[in-house]
């Protein structure tokens, strides 16, 4: 592999890592899991889920457009 390839190999974890992170953010809506309610954590466990079937949905997609 080429240090072009290795480059934007690093950068495309980079950016799932934050998109990993963004999402989950905006799941539990900026509020640590300590301080949610019982309803709020289930709440932010299916906006998860929900992401999670985006991605997979999205690779799919990916897959079959080449």
């Amino acid at each position: 592999m080429n240090l072009n390839g290795l480059f934007n190999m690093l950068a495309k974890m980079l950016v799932r890592s934050a998109m990993d992170a963004g999402v989950d953010y905006a799941a539990r809506r900026g509020k640590p899991e300590a301080e949610m309610t019982p309803e709020e954590r289930e709440q932010a466990k299916k906006a998860r889920d929900l992401a999670a079937r985006a991605k997979e949905v999205q690779k799919v997609t990916r897959r079959l457009w080449r």
